[in-house]
């Protein structure tokens, strides 16, 4: 038996969800004029401190994007009058998620220090290169830069799903990292409320429940499922199916697909990705929404959740088990796990069914005053970035300033533990912690892993995933110890780990 690349490899999807909350937000970041332009590092190895020809040029004229013109954003300024070529460098290893635009190098002046940004990976092993900010979804254990510098920190940015790499749900895989921006609330820079544009959106008027029983009177089901994407980590089919026989579920996606859409233009999948008012009407007809995420973790709450409270049609949630913390009020959302089976979540679905004025106090939260929860009006308080709001910077902007003024401390601090001798304590690393993402194993959607057949698609695919990112994880970090410069010998560290557990086993 062999060792093949694990989900790593397999799992890969395009930053659809990312783009489309980023667009409006990142063009319209403006924040001084451009300063930047094309960089001509030197060749071979880094030249002294203050020689460096690493810099940026003549600036460049805003972009045009359609009718929007933005200038890159570049910070809310600060009193750092060093020049660019004093600056520390922070290099964005995912180069498709650069936040600038239209050159390949910034300089950005955050609240409180300033830094050079690129995308150019041949800065990797510059003396100034301070910081490799590296996007999730892309990052793969054996194509990371090695060797792993000790001047340089790691920055993880991921806020999607855990089953797009679940090396980072393992200690070895996070623990790579110095610092993270991921959803859950315990990272350095939380994005847990990535998918809720603002409190404003949550208060959206519901339509009437008169309007709805209308609906459910012309053939509606109480009960609204739609996804298309089937066979994930959550195994969410699997439940669904079970509870389609006890409760009426109008599916229009391609899982467990029963119902087509009324129109041409709802088929066209296009629109059930995005805020078409078309497809929002539709679902707002719905009493209930079945919105299960594709995968299970504390914090990890997507538009799935989001966009049914937002229409007035009840959630019906399986997902973040710390979900209620960011309720709004202490019912507004119905959680699968609450009930003992489907059977039973069906009995009471139809019970809030014939009983509207059961049904109504889930949308109380609606009401002038409705949102009670403290913590979420806090946590949305203290946002300092905007999710497709003209007005404040995007979370990607907000986590490379945040990475800036961390390097910028880091590097005086190392400065003065050197010029006192060792008299002043050198900056203590910052590691990321398992809570920083930190997801658990995968489990059925419904019944127990011992009930699967051997070859269930779903066990072969999500288990081997999950246990085989954990053996990258390790394969990665041994090599990090032992100062490999060779991206080769990965998989040379993957079989040895393999053929040890075999050993043990």
């Amino acid at each position: 038996m062999g060792v093949r690349g694990g989900g790593q490899g397999r799992v890969s999807r395009p930053r659809c969800c990312l783009a489309a909350s980023l667009t409006l937000a990142v063009l319209a970041a403006v924040a001084g004029p451009l300063a930047a332009g094309e960089w001509e590092p030197a060749e071979g190895p880094p030249e002294p401190r203050g020689r460096s020809p690493f810099q940026p040029s003549t600036g460049l004229p805003p972009v045009e994007f359609g009718a929007v013109v933005a200038a890159s954003y570049r910070g809310p300024g600060n009193g750092d009058t060093r020049r660019n070529r004093e600056l520390p460098i922070l290099l964005w290893w995912s180069p498709g998620l650069f936040p600038h635009f239209p050159g390949d190098t910034e300089r950005i002046d955050c609240a409180r220090h300033s830094c050079l940004v690129t995308r150019r990976r041949r800065v990797a092993l510059h003396q100034r290169t301070k910081a490799i900010i590296f996007y999730g979804t892309d990052f793969r254990a054996y194509e990371a830069p090695l060797p792993r510098l000790p001047h340089q920190t790691w920055a993880l940015f991921h806020e999607e799903s855990p089953m797009n790499n679940y090396l980072l749900s393992h200690r070895p895989g996070i623990s790579l990292f110095n610092y993270t921006a991921t959803f859950r609330r315990e990272s350095d820079y939380p994005l847990t409320l990535q998918w809720l544009a603002s409190l404003a959106y949550l208060r959206r008027a519901a339509l009437p429940l008169a309007e709805k029983e209308r609906w459910r009177k012309q053939g509606y089901a109480p009960v609204l499922y739609m996804q298309s994407h089937c066979d994930v980590p959550s195994d969410r089919d699997r439940y669904v199916r079970e509870l389609m026989k006890h409760i009426q579920v109008d599916s229009y996606g391609k899982c467990l697909n029963n119902r087509e859409l009324p129109s041409e233009r709802l088929r066209d999948t296009s629109t059930a990705t995005t805020e078409d008012s078309e497809f929002m009407t539709f679902i707002s007809r719905y009493k209930f929404h079945l919105a299960m995420e594709n995968a299970i973790c504390n914090d990890y709450m997507t538009e799935k959740l989001w966009r049914p409270m937002h229409l007035g049609a009840i959630p019906v949630y399986r997902g973040s088990p710390s979900v209620r913390d960011w309720m709004p009020d202490e019912l507004s959302i119905i959680l699968v796990d609450d009930f003992r089976s489907p059977q039973e979540l069906a009995q009471f679905l139809d019970f809030l069914d014939r009983n509207g004025e059961e049904y109504l106090k889930y949308l109380e939260y609606k009401k002038p005053g409705g949102i009670t929860n403290q913590f979420l009006l806090e946590n949305m308080e203290r946002r300092e970035w905007g999710v497709n709001d003209m007005t404040l910077p995007n979370y990607l902007n907000g986590f490379e300033c945040f990475i800036c003024d961390r390097e910028n401390i880091r590097v005086a601090g190392e400065r003065d533990h050197k010029k006192s001798h060792g008299k002043v304590p050198a900056p203590e690393p910052h590691i990321a912690k398992f809570t920083h993402m930190g997801c658990p194993m995968p489990a059925p959607g419904f019944g127990n892993i011992e009930d699967l057949s051997a070859g269930d698609s779903w066990k072969e695919m999500w288990l081997q995933d999950y246990w085989q990112s954990l053996d990258q994880g390790e394969a990665l970090t041994t090599m990090i110890h032992h100062n490999e410069s060779h991206q080769g010998r990965f998989w040379d560290y993957m079989h040895e780990i393999f053929l040890k557990r075999t050993r043990q086993q």
